[in-house]
């Protein structure tokens, strides 16, 4: 199993307890947090595989960890929302979480969750898509596919799993244009339970990363009513 290490957050002690005891028994090292800024000093000092970690924090709300988590790291995180709370979720990508599952929830997802992360951060080949490669680039875009390193002009950028794994579908296939509905299957899966908005939100956060002007994009392009593509230049 590839995952092997998770840091768990929450305030609610019943539940961190529940879900380190099931995590435990498929043989995972946990860690614990309930408070924002002990889930910030414990992700400042391991390496985790995933990150859980839920919205409303003492000291620190799960948004502020999970943003200050991004200026130092790419692990895969997955905020704990309220039942029903749509803005919660949006707001947890824009922050640059990968996932999010909403209370109450069974383990029994949280673990499958874990484990499409973990399947997707590894180096695999898409169904239906480009064969693997080691590396690809496009201008002044460069990704190590093996490495899961992202490069403009040279200079390396940090991206989370998700926006790695959509920059690399588009790049593999260059001008071919995606729909929505199309990235969410290939890249979340057809059994993710977010919608296409979920996409809209990566694709802006990484033009924020990648182009000289995200206004005007020369890399990641909109093909209006249909969805996106990687104009190859």
């Amino acid at each position: 199993m590839a995952w092997k290490r998770a840091l768990v957050v929450d305030d609610e002690k019943l539940i961190v307890k529940g879900i380190r005891f099931s995590l435990e028994q498929d043989e995972m090292e946990v860690d614990c947090a309930y408070d924002g800024e002990e889930a910030l000093e414990y992700a400042r000092n391991h390496q985790y595989d995933i990150i859980l970690l839920d919205v409303m924090l003492p000291k620190l709300t799960g948004f502020e960890v999970c943003q200050q988590i991004r200026e130092f790291s790419s692990v895969p995180i997955i905020m704990l929302t309220a039942k029903g709370d749509d803005m919660d979720k949006i707001l947890g990508l824009e922050y640059g979480a990968d996932d999010y599952i909403t209370k109450p929830f069974n383990i029994l997802e949280v673990k499958a969750r874990i484990k499409a992360i973990m399947r997707r951060t590894e180096p695999r080949r898409i169904m239906g898509e480009a064969p693997a490669a080691k590396a690809v680039e496009c201008g002044d875009v460069r990704l190590d596919c093996e490495g899961r390193r992202a490069f403009i002009s040279g200079k390396e950028i940090g991206l989370t799993a998700k926006e790695f794994e959509v920059l690399e579908l588009l790049m593999l296939n260059p001008d071919k244009v995606y729909s929505r509905e199309s990235l969410l299957q290939l890249v979340w899966g057809a059994d993710y339970p977010g919608d296409v908005r979920t996409v809209d939100v990566h694709i802006r956060r990484l033009r924020e990363k990648i182009e000289p002007n995200p206004s005007e994009p020369k890399f990641v392009i909109t093909k209006w009513g249909v969805g996106y593509y990687f104009q190859n230049v």
